[in-house]
């Protein structure tokens, strides 16, 4: 019997211009899988201490921490 939590970072926005994310550690409730015409997705449903709450894909509720440079700030670098 599997007992352990599996935790997610919370992916609200904590401000209007989407400037701030939430990243609490956002538990999973329960996950599951979807049928799409690509086949099957596996999707989650998810809370976090704040009382933020997402049920969704699980690609769409993961996010990168450390955002890949956009092409400016490669320009500037080079």
């Amino acid at each position: 019997m599997d007992t352990g939590l599996m935790f997610l970072d919370c992916p609200a926005w904590m401000d209007s211009r989407g400037a701030r994310r939430c990243a609490l550690p956002a538990v999973v409730d329960y996950r599951y899988t979807i049928s799409t015409l690509d086949g099957l997705l596996e999707a989650a449903k998810i809370r976090c201490p704040v009382g933020h709450w997402f049920n969704a894909p699980i690609e769409v509720l993961t996010w990168p921490k450390h955002p890949a440079p956009t092409q400016s700030h490669q320009r500037r670098a080079a």
